[in-house]
């Protein structure tokens, strides 16, 4: 009940999260418009070439790197945002064919649209221009400041001074920068890219380079969810969605709250030889999972180890007098249900130390003396966990 309270709480501060995020956009573009209003000529002059309120500070390492990306992001938009954009709404016309080229005398490939690749490149373009543009937008709020700066008399900072306030005051953005970029390379842009797939006609018969693929709108959306018993793709799509809930449940659920337990239990003064548990469990992180992965692979295959002993004790003959398997084996890992459950214990076995070691952090930065306070009022363990440790690891993690 408590998880319940807790996650019900979290939606219910979304709409004030959205809130403060229109707030700050609103101010962003508000300010904007006030340093382009209450500028001077060179903040102005920002607008056309972003390196000029730079060098009128005298900041010219700063107004060349603003000049040299300024350059790259035109250089880019025209060599490969405007001819991939221009063939978005289409993507592509020409199909690849073979032609005769009378001057070489022999047969080549013609110069054919890549379907993929046009919606790729356009995806990207979207991505960098619209990046592009805020950085163009804060530059100008920049370059306002220090024209106020200036004005007060009051001291603008060098280069190197930025340089090392990156690595003091402003160290969390140096930190941050590129795991932001990491999630919108390999995460955010795939991502997008996989939903506009979604609304096109790409399939087996529209494979790229040999054929070209164009926008059907929400036509497999209606293919998908078609209430026909013959659909293949809409039965076999129910099914899929279905596993992934449970499965997102199943391995949520039990790598969080399993995490959490046996991290109570290492740090449970009763517990012997915490340090040789602790390590055993770490093993599996240490180890790389592809590997792990093919050692279980092997262990629970039809002809694996575990088979071999299941079948020795007589484990695998009683399961097949009961009618859970029809074969001389426990297909652990090529039968439904079977396969299901193996893939929630193998996820178990590899994310509890996980979030162990997560939980084992959180559980030594509470306070000792609350646990004492509490215990002195008559609280058992159970409340303990219930009020203290849980709504502790909650808010944390």
């Amino acid at each position: 009940m408590k998880i319940l309270h807790s996650i019900l709480g979290f939606f219910k501060k979304i709409p004030n999260a959205f809130k403060i995020f229109f707030c700050a956009i609103g101010r962003f573009f508000g300010e904007f418009g006030q340093s382009v209003v209450q500028g001077d000529i060179f903040v102005k002059l920002s607008l056309l070439w972003m390196g000029a309120g730079y060098a009128r500070r005298k900041q010219f390492i700063k107004a060349i790197l603003m000049t040299v990306f300024q350059a790259v992001i035109i250089l880019f938009i025209i060599t490969v945002a405007i001819p991939n954009l221009a063939k978005f709404n289409t993507l592509g016309t020409v199909q690849r064919e073979l032609v005769y080229n009378s001057e070489l005398r022999k047969t080549v490939v013609n110069d054919y649209d890549n379907s993929f690749q046009i919606l790729l490149f356009s995806l990207i373009s979207i991505v960098v221009i619209a990046v592009a543009f805020i950085i163009y937008l804060n530059n100008i709020r920049v370059v306002r400041r220090l024209q106020i700066r200036a004005e007060e008399g009051k001291h603008i900072n060098t280069f190197k001074e930025d340089v090392k306030a990156l690595f003091n005051n402003k160290f969390h953005i140096t930190l941050l920068s590129l795991p932001v970029l990491g999630v919108v390379i390999f995460t955010i842009i795939p991502l997008l890219l996989m939903i506009l797939i979604a609304f096109t006609n790409y399939d087996k018969n529209h494979l790229v380079p040999e054929h070209l693929f164009t926008w059907v709108g929400l036509a497999n959306f209606k293919t998908l969810f078609s209430t026909s018993l013959t659909s293949t793709f809409s039965y076999s799509f129910g099914r899929v969605l279905i596993w992934t809930f449970i499965w997102a449940a199943l391995a949520t659920f039990t790598t969080y709250f399993g995490g959490i337990l046996l991290s109570l239990f290492l740090n449970n003064k009763k517990t012997k030889a915490t340090g040789l548990w602790r390590t055993l469990f770490v093993i599996t992180i240490a180890v790389p999972q592809f590997v792990s992965l093919l050692v279980v692979r092997n262990f629970f295959s039809d002809a694996g180890i575990i088979n071999n002993f299941c079948y020795q004790i007589g484990l695998t003959r009683f399961l097949k007098d009961i009618g859970l398997i029809t074969t001389n084996y426990i297909p652990f890992l090529s039968a439904k249900g079977w396969a299901h459950v193996m893939i929630v214990l193998i996820n178990i076995w590899i994310g509890v130390p996980y979030q162990m070691l997560i939980a084992t952090g959180v559980l030594m930065n509470i306070p000792t003396d609350l646990y004492e306070s509490v215990r002195i009022d008559g609280a058992n363990k159970s409340q303990i966990f219930r009020k203290i440790t849980m709504p502790y690891m909650l808010f944390v993690t």
